[in-house]
């Protein structure tokens, strides 16, 4: 099967800021948080079943623009994160909107992490709030203290990685917030602020500010992107054998006329959930797929007409969203009509997969 690609119907107005797939991997839904103050949620089927422009089911409008949205336990509930500070839990049956939380700044992500239960979010008051979803709207979440603003996170089945400003990068193990979390909720003290020790704390193997951190779906380690047009990938094994292994690279990278290479930053990452190749999305308007074991792109796809927002593969790895917008490097400050668009490509069975894979 060859790849296609079709836009889908009823963009956002404003710039995306993250898009999601439903965690179900024969789902065609997806969710879209956007500056124009609204999460969107598309199913890429129409009525009769056919995978193309798909539709767009629902929207929640929020006070302010909205940073980031996950899924939930399952495809019926989503959580936002922006910049009126809260952490917002939506049932998609009922369209009913809970706040689970209120930071003291804008909040930049939010994460589920299906096998602990817990709603996870960053925010620039330097601060993780750790929910509990299942304990009821009426218990606080555990504070976590920050060293600096965090700008990304993402998450394993075991770990938890925060990226941050100074370069600085936390891994916290999901077992022991759980338990923190749910020590912090009993003793309710000084409103919940715990003090975690990070199972690891790493600086950066990028000289730049981090923009994007994405970690491996098998558990193993974590890419993460700059805004001076590099990549790299790292595991958790602290072995110097395992630290031996990780290294960076350039992308995103256009030669000028002159011969100068201008640089754009890498925004979005997002590793295929089964065969652990990553996407890597740029201000240049460029998508490219990755061996990172192999260390070679695998393909680089056409040109977008303005700057990769957002990617996401679906749960069965067969299709990849791709958000655009213009950035700071397309040099508008508004969005004109008609410019934001999300692209889905179909891929072909072995489009993604990596250069040793048979």
């Amino acid at each position: 099967m060859s790849s296609h690609q079709f836009a889908v119907a009823s963009p956002p107005t404003d710039a995306i800021s993250a898009l999601k797939f439903s965690p179900d991997p024969d789902s065609t839904r997806i969710v879209v948080s956007s500056w124009d103050k609204n999460v969107y949620l598309y199913d890429l089927r129409d009525e009769n079943g056919t995978v193309g422009e798909g539709k767009l089911l629902q929207k929640f409008e929020h006070r302010a623009p909205v940073l980031d949205v996950c899924f939930g336990d399952n495809e019926n509930e989503i959580y936002t994160a922006g910049l009126d500070w809260d952490v917002r839990k939506i049932d998609l049956n009922t369209s009913g909107q809970t706040v689970l939380s209120s930071h003291e700044a804008g909040v930049r992500n939010v994460v589920y992490s299906p096998e602990h239960k817990l709603i996870i979010s960053a925010s620039w008051d330097s601060t993780l709030h750790v929910h509990r979803p299942d304990a009821g709207t009426s218990s606080a979440p555990a504070i976590i203290p920050l060293p600096s603003k965090p700008f990304s996170i993402s998450l394993t089945a075991t770990k938890l990685v925060v990226a941050m400003a100074s370069r600085s990068l936390h891994i916290f193990d999901l077992k022991a917030l759980a338990l923190f979390t749910a020590q912090a909720e009993s003793e309710s003290t000084d409103g919940n602020k715990v003090e975690v020790e990070p199972w690891q704390r790493r600086e950066s193997s990028l000289k730049f500010m981090t923009r994007c951190v994405a970690c491996m779906p098998d558990d193993a380690g974590y890419a993460s992107s700059s805004i001076e047009g590099r990549v790299a990938v790292e595991w958790f094994d602290p072995s110097p054998e395992s630290q031996a292994r990780k290294y960076a690279f350039k992308c995103h990278r256009q030669t000028a006329e002159d011969g100068v290479d201008v640089v754009y930053p890498v925004n979005a990452l997002a590793f295929h959930p089964v065969h652990g190749t990553f996407a890597s999305g740029g201000g240049d308007g460029v998508v490219a797929l990755w061996d990172g074991i192999a260390k070679r792109r695998i393909r680089q796809y056409q040109k977008y007409p303005s700057s990769v927002a957002a990617l996401g593969f679906s749960g069965n790895g067969k299709y990849l969203a791709i958000g655009i917008s213009p950035g700071f490097e397309d040099g508008q400050d508004d969005v004109p009509e008609g410019v934001v668009k999300i692209f889905v490509r179909e891929l072909g069975e072995t489009e993604a997969k990596g250069k040793g894979v048979k």
